[in-house]
């Protein structure tokens, strides 16, 4: 663990609806939906107390009260946390803006509340001073970057373009979601109205010939906002693939306290078993999230899956990248693929939904 680093906060922005895990956001906002045994909000934070970062501002706006009632002051986690409350969408750079206020050093390191990254916080801040940038921003490489926001640079770093979802890309580099702001830079972003950082605060920085650098992140990076992406990242943090202080023991599973597994049922490839919940005998679970208090029946498989808390999956029942909803009850014999998603308290009959034909 660094020593205090002076003079830098950290801002995290946890607005959003993360409508892309419904029907999972419908009871908790996304940062604080559970991910190897903590919500995973509580990996940033650690990355951040870990770094030396002890002042923490959270920008919150859906589902607000769930952060404060869970963190509290962050004494727990060794940091100092404040809230501020977004009332209406602001956007990345207006969520940023508004909490300036609460902002006590120069340099201000802003995460988006999806993303899990492993770049080494120090050295980008380290870049960051060095180069005298106004902002710098973290930056991943990948093997497809048309879905992405993608950020080309110069020999020495200086960004020169911000381009979005370019069909033909000319580079691998996309913005990672997170930046290191010169203070002065947060202060002259319009308050009070939506503004993106990406279409609109950036590409004005550039223009006005600021000092915009890229810090290329060499370590893990994921987007945790679907459903593929929350259930894999959760996996990698339970093996230690990705990195997390709040993860003490990696290994090939993750049982939670009250959690009970049957000696002849098999739980690996990074699944998190919740608290309470059951795993019954000749069950497999691989790579798979279970919610606390979930059950899993005699026989039944669940890879690459979710399954919300107190749901119950039959006997038989097979799902392969599904989502079920917190109190969902499955039948025997059922079959979910490939994307499936059971709502919140729903019920469905042995054999009711198959994707093939056998029995």
């Amino acid at each position: 663990m660094s020593e205090e680093v002076a003079g830098v906060d950290a801002v995290i922005l946890v607005g959003g609806l993360g409508t892309r895990l419904r029907p999972l956001t419908l009871s908790a906002p996304k940062p604080m939906l559970p991910t190897a045994g903590v919500p995973f909000l509580t990996h940033v934070i650690s990355r951040i107390r870990e770094a030396g970062i002890r002042h923490v501002v959270l920008g919150t706006s859906y589902q607000a009260a769930v952060f404060e009632a869970h963190f509290g002051d962050g004494g727990e986690l060794g940091v100092e946390l404040e809230y501020v409350v977004e009332h209406e969408p602001l956007g990345t750079g207006g969520g940023i803006r508004n909490v300036a206020d609460r902002l006590r050093g120069d340099t201000v390191l802003v995460f988006n509340g999806d993303n899990l990254i492993g770049v080494d916080l120090n050295k980008m801040l380290a870049t960051h001073a060095d180069t005298g940038a106004d902002v710098t921003l973290c930056l991943h490489r990948v093997d497809d970057p048309r879905a992405y926001g993608c950020v080309p640079t110069e020999p020495d770093g200086r960004v020169t373009a911000f381009l979005e979802k370019d069909p033909n890309p000319v580079t691998d580099q996309i913005n990672a979601g997170l930046y290191a702001f010169r203070r002065s830079v947060i202060d002259s972003i319009p308050a009070g109205r939506s503004v993106s950082v990406e279409r609109e605060t950036f590409p004005g920085l550039l223009a006005a010939g600021a000092v915009v650098v890229g810090h290329v992140n060499e370590g893990y990076w994921r987007d945790f906002g679907t459903p593929a992406d929350f259930v894999t990242g959760s996996a990698d943090l339970v093996r230690g693939i990705a990195p997390s202080p709040a993860v003490r023991a990696p290994g090939e599973r993750l049982l939670l306290p009250g959690a009970a597994v049957d000696p002849a049922a098999t739980v690996g490839g990074g699944s998190t078993v919740g608290r309470d919940a059951v795993v019954e005998r000749d069950a497999e679970v691989d790579g798979a999230v279970l919610f606390d208090g979930a059950r899993i029946a005699a026989g039944a498989v669940v890879r690459r899956s979710i399954v919300g808390a107190g749901a119950v999956v039959g006997p038989g029942t097979v799902l392969e990248d599904a989502v079920i909803g917190d109190r969902a009850v499955l039948g025997a014999n059922l079959e979910l693929r490939a994307g499936a998603r059971v709502w919140p308290g729903v019920e469905l009959a042995d054999g009711a939904v198959r994707f093939s034909s056998d029995l």
